[in-house]
């Protein structure tokens, strides 16, 4: 049967990962190698963020084995390290289990950080405390000068709402790294020799449509009521949940800050965004599979196997 493989679906957000991620599962399956499917999108990592992550429930799982859903609660930060770290230790599992994984998300820095030989800097607590006493009195705009004068193409890549992000940038660069490393390696290398990474395609057009309409489908299905319970939770504590795309929004609306037309409106704004940024980080993925959305499982992993 050869040795386990790793097989990444990745692409914009709403083009059918999730879907071709359970039928090609299905189908390997079929063709005599079991697989279980892991986690590539940060915020489906966080428990009771299901609806505006669109999170597949269990009942729809198909039996299959889902690995790194619901692992944090909101009000706890998922370091890229840390989610390298677990991601690689299930799928190191399911080998050992005689499995394909099965590695599915749009989180672009955290698929990479598994799929390829990235390597994290140490951190320092007490420079990161210092920093964010910076930041506080200095604000957002005076830290990216910082950085940009040690590292001008991370300057440019930061956005000046994140001040975890460029704390966290400043805390590399003053440990005398040449760069922060929230880019992809300009010769990336494949942690695991048999990848298989295959990127899902919608047309514009097309996929704006269905954007528009998943981000509707969210408030009419309760989306509100999912953030509120959060929010009892303890989401606006959270280092980074309150800021997913559709909460961020959502507590604005509950905060009275938006109308929910503005709510709605915002977040699709965002989510076309969004998926842009998705498609130009993918892009740059060396030997990668492009399929359409709704292209069989039998299909692409004919076209793969044709490859390689």
């Amino acid at each position: 049967m050869g040795a386990p493989r790793l097989w990444v679906i990745v692409g914009a957000t709403g083009t059918g990962k999730t879907s071709l991620s359970l039928d090609l599962a299905e189908q390997l399956t079929r063709r005599g190698r079991r697989a279980e499917i892991v986690n590539g999108d940060a915020m489906q990592l966080y428990r009771g963020m299901d609806i505006g992550t669109a999170k597949l429930p269990v009942s729809e799982r198909r039996g299959i084995p889902h690995h790194l859903f619901d692992e944090f609660e909101v009000t706890e930060d998922v370091a890229v390290a840390v989610y390298q770290e677990r991601a690689r230790t299930a799928i190191r599992g399911i080998f050992d289990r005689g499995g394909d994984a099965i590695l599915v998300g749009g989180s672009g820095l955290y698929v990479s950080s598994v799929v390829f030989d990235f390597r994290f800097p140490p951190r320092d607590p007490a420079l990161r405390a210092r920093l964010e006493t910076d930041l506080s009195e200095q604000g957002a705009d005076a830290m990216i000068e910082r950085i940009r004068e040690v590292d001008p193409g991370s300057a440019d890549r930061l956005d000046p709402r994140n001040g975890r992000r460029i704390v966290r940038a400043l805390e590399v660069l003053l440990q005398g790294a040449e760069t922060h490393g929230a880019a992809l390696p300009d010769a990336p290398v494949l942690w695991h020799p048999d990848t298989t990474i295959v990127g899902v395609h919608l047309d514009r057009a097309a996929l704006v449509e269905r954007l528009d309409e998943r981000v509707r489908g969210m408030w009419s299905g309760g989306l509100l009521a999912e953030v509120e319970s959060l929010r009892a939770g303890g989401l606006e504590a959270g280092p980074t949940a309150p800021r997913a795309i559709g909460y961020a929004q959502a507590l604005a609306q509950l905060a009275g800050r938006m109308t929910e037309d503005e709510a709605v409106a915002e977040t699709q704004a965002l989510t076309r965004r969004y998926a842009r940024r998705q498609v130009s980080w993918f892009r740059r993925y060396p030997d990668l599979l492009w399929v359409d959305a709704g292209t069989p499982a039998a299909r692409v992993i004919d076209e793969a196997r044709d490859r390689s």
